[in-house]
């Protein structure tokens, strides 16, 4: 067991947060933890780290382990380069390998007692920077930032011109690359694009250690975890399994829950029927068992109600215009900045009804094409034009539709004076705002009440096509659930930007990947994207043209085969060619590897008096290290060309 947390309570402002929470964590093991906003997990979590004190109970980590903990927006402050930064976790590592080279110098000119210190000092650190992988630190480090999202171009870059999200993908990097015991991470994929948050996915599911996450993207969640710790109203609860297996338990448990408090509320009924129509009676005997009945009904424990499941709920948006059947026209449509071409010649079209999901990844041009749609930015070249009585509704993630001074009540009533209190107060509960909570100040509001605020605006305006940039960031997980219902349900068009995998295959109709400057058309969900990627990627992708980018050859219209395309068959085929010989690289270079680490030992070894006094040992240990230089000469050429093949297939 690598982590225990017993009976943890904390009170803040006279409310209480965690009420005897325990859960353990073991060796290897990956585990959620999950709940509402404000439920307490980042204060479960700070507590695990010491940041915040408990107000009672304990925690325990196993003697003599590590942990490392990325906390929400953390960001990394310094003036070195991305590369330079991250590979600074590996200091340690690094002082030894310079003082191994300086040990390699001094030792040329040493002998006698003086050389066999230096000899015994420069083995031990050879053993330990053996032992920590020290030899491929460099490359552990390109591939962690390449995983994350950054190109070699920017390796160089320094970490005080990143963005605040650049800058938590660092942090990200070196946290990872420290390889502790157990991993922390909170909200880790909330910067990341589709392509990064699968990297990690692999990353944390094949990691060693143990790992406990806190998220919101329950796709990521079904991936990794094994285990799901869910903290509500205080409590916390525990779940074997991914998210999926939660859920379902979780709804089988409440199900069980809410039949036995309804069959208690029943039989209450039923007695305190029955205790009247004895008392009515009036006759002794019928009130002593009238007076006997109230008595074991005292002693009865009640059953709370179990909480709502809000995402049950049934919100239900119609606009007030129905547009035409063609909603949105794009033609020919290009845009590029400076030095960063986003996408070129796309067409397509949205129909009436349709939710359609603009995927790709980041710097890829995704919010840049909703902004051009919604007259924010320009095009370079093209046209799109919107159907008969279409009207935008626009979601961003600044959520500038909003009014700080305002309560939340008085934003809806503001924006539309003809709904009635009762309109305004369940379209609010429908998004969990309940209660006083209408009253609160919308410059009160965390970023994911902020979120849903806009939602809950948007949803009731005219608008009859809705564009929206990333809506479930900062949401939790019933929040996400309220807001695939109120789309599922939404009688208009959608647009969205999003990088939810799960949300996108709960909602979208259509998907539109932006890829290779290009889109590329998948009429279906995300497990219809996943299936036809690889087939759709090959077919529509052609070669380069004369301004060096990637054409599509159909843009996102039919997705039929041709003759000079390659076949469904053939693409399987040539895949797994191509992973043949990415496995043949890898053997070449593990082996290339492990014969230089070996020509280093007996480097090693030949300093040594006794050996270097022995002519047979030495002779030995020589024709080792030229065998051994014959086979990496061997294993370098094969090693080329078969990087020549792969990139001739790949290009």
């Amino acid at each position: 067991m690598i982590l225990q947390v017993y009976n943890i309570e904390k009170i803040f402002v006279g409310k209480t947060i965690l009420n005897g929470c325990s859960f353990h964590i073991e060796e290897n093991e990956k585990c959620a933890l999950v709940g509402m906003n404000g439920a307490g997990k980042s204060t479960m979590l700070k507590i695990i780290t010491g940041e915040l004190a408990p107000d009672d109970g304990e925690v325990t980590f196993a003697q003599g382990s590590t942990f490392g903990y990325l906390a929400q927006q953390e960001a990394v402050r310094s003036d070195n380069t991305i590369y330079d930064e991250v590979l600074s976790v590996k200091q340690e590592l690094l002082n030894e390998e310079t003082e191994m080279r300086s040990l390699e110098e001094e030792m040329k000119h040493l002998e006698g007692d003086e050389l066999q210190a230096k000899m015994n000092r420069y083995s031990a650190l050879t053993h330990d920077f053996e032992l920590n992988n020290g030899y491929a630190i460099q490359s552990e480090v390109t591939g962690i930032l390449k995983g994350l999202g950054f190109s070699e171009d920017e390796f160089s870059k320094r970490i005080n011109t990143l963005s605040g999200g650049q800058k938590t993908r660092v942090a990200l990097g070196k946290l990872l690359l420290s390889k502790p015991d157990l991993i922390m991470l909170d909200e880790p994929t909330n910067h990341l694009d589709m392509a990064s948050i699968e990297w990690l996915e692999t990353f944390l599911k094949n990691y060693p250690g143990a790992v406990l996450i806190v998220a919101h993207d329950r796709y990521f969640l079904d991936k990794i975890v094994t285990k799901v710790v869910e903290i509500e109203a205080g409590s916390a609860r525990t779940f074997t399994g991914n998210y999926s297996a939660y859920a379902e338990k979780k709804k089988q448990l409440r199900d069980a829950e809410l039949k036995a408090y309804l069959n208690q509320q029943a039989e209450i009924k039923h007695q305190e029927a029955v205790i009247t129509k004895l008392k009515q009676f009036n006759r002794e005997k019928s009130i002593k068992r009238a007076e006997s009945r109230e008595k074991m009904l005292s002693k009865v424990e009640v059953l709370e109600k179990p909480q709502d499941l809000n995402d049950a709920m049934n919100l239900s948006i119609t606009p007030s215009i129905e547009s035409g059947n063609d909603v949105l026209t794009v033609e020919e449509l290009s845009k590029s900045f400076p030095e960063n071409p986003l996408f070129q010649n796309i067409s397509f079209e949205i129909k009436k009804g349709e939710r359609v999901a603009l995927i790709g990844n980041n710097g890829t041009g995704k919010t840049t094409m909703l902004k051009i749609i919604n007259n924010m930015e320009r095009a370079d070249s093209g046209v799109f034009r919107l159907g008969t009585n279409v009207k935008i509704g626009y979601y961003d993630q600044e959520h500038q539709v909003l009014h700080a001074e305002k309560t939340l009540f008085q934003e809806i009533s503001d924006a539309y004076p003809t709904l009635n209190n009762t309109k305004i107060r369940n379209t609010l509960a429908s998004f969990l705002f309940t209660g006083d909570d209408v009253y609160k100040l919308i410059g009160d509001l965390s970023g994911g009440e902020r979120g849903r605020m806009s939602l809950a605006k948007l949803m009731l305006s005219n608008a009859n096509f809705l564009l929206l940039d990333e809506p479930t960031n900062h949401l939790d997980i019933t929040s996400k659930e309220i807001l695939e219902n109120a789309l599922n349900s939404y009688t208009g068009t959608v647009f969205y930007v999003s990088h939810d995998r799960y949300f996108v295959n709960q909602t979208a109709t259509r998907i539109l990947d932006l890829t290779g400057h290009t889109i590329i058309n998948y009429i279906g969900n995300y497990d219809y994207y996943l299936e036809k990627k690889d087939e759709l990627t090959n077919s529509y992708l052609g070669t380069e043209s004369d301004t060096g980018h990637l054409t599509a050859a159909t843009n996102a219209k039919s997705a039929e085969p041709t003759e000079n395309k390659l076949s469904w068959e053939e693409s399987k085929a040539q895949q797994a060619k191509i992973r043949k010989i990415k496995n043949e690289i890898k053997k070449c270079e593990d082996t290339i590897e492990k014969n230089e680490t070996r020509s280093a030992e007996i480097d090693e070894l030949l300093t040594h008096e006794d050996i270097a006094r022995n002519v047979s040992e030495c002779t030995k240990l020589s024709n080792e290290q030229a065998e051994l230089m014959r086979e990496n000469d061997e294993l370098m050429e094969k090693w080329e060309n078969l990087s020549a093949e792969l990139e001739e297939i790949e290009g």
